[in-house]
């Protein structure tokens, strides 16, 4: 008999392939704001899809969690790659950190089924850390070869940090306080040098303190 040649694959539909993205996109958003209650049919419905368009690509809610989670570690490691090339060093770190916090809401929001998910499989554990982990690594070093930020904070430090700023905040609105205190972080971060010069030119009540404290100290005979 002759050799039959393997089937092609088949490649998705344009139009299943749009169906998925908007259904993530809609998952996320769901996720984010409704906490663990939130439902798969309030995420067909965000996405405009029906419920048998979202369980064909999602079988279950794992599934789409896992999914979700995953689209939002690709994206953060895609915009550290971006932020590499259109960002100052110590301006593409803060603006990535800040991304984070997002990322956090939706994982807070999935955080029951996702533990299931995860506990199912190491791999989605170990492929989130070692790509955030890159990512926030690649723009630390950026930013210490430039002389901005101190060199004795690794990767692994910041993501703990960030991790502990968003979980320690529950109540309504635990964004904008962490986005505040990871402003704080990254000062902190600094060169005392840099961060110094950067805050004197930058800030005009600064320069008017330093000129009132000049003159004070100026010997009342003096002309």
């Amino acid at each position: 008999m002759a050799d039959q040649s393997a089937a092609p694959v088949r490649k998705p539909r344009a139009d299943a392939v749009r169906n998925r993205e908007r259904v993530l996109k809609a998952a996320k958003i769901v996720f984010s704001t409704g906490g663990p209650e939130a439902s798969l049919e309030a995420a067909a419905r965000r996405a405009g899809v029906g419920i048998g368009t979202l369980y064909r690509h999602f079988p279950t809610r794992e599934a789409l969690f896992e999914a979700v989670y995953r689209r939002e570690v690709d994206q953060l490691s895609e915009l550290a790659e971006q932020l590499k090339n259109d960002a100052a060093p110590v301006d593409a770190l803060r603006r990535w950190l800040r991304s984070n916090v997002e990322f956090v809401a939706t994982k807070k929001g999935m955080s029951a089924a996702l533990a299931i998910a995860v506990q199912g499989s190491s791999e989605l554990s170990v492929y989130s850390f070692d790509r955030l982990t890159q990512a926030v690594g690649a723009l630390l070093d950026r930013a210490v070869a430039a002389g901005e930020i101190r060199s004795d904070i690794g990767p692994e430090d910041v993501l703990r940090a960030l991790v502990g700023m968003c979980y320690m905040h529950d109540q309504p609105g635990w964004q904008k306080s962490v986005l505040r205190l990871l402003d704080v972080f990254v000062d902190g971060l600094r060169v005392p040098g840099k961060a110094h010069r950067q805050t004197t030119l930058s800030s005009p009540r600064t320069d008017a303190a330093a000129k009132a404290k000049g003159s004070s100290q100026r010997s009342p005979g003096r002309k």
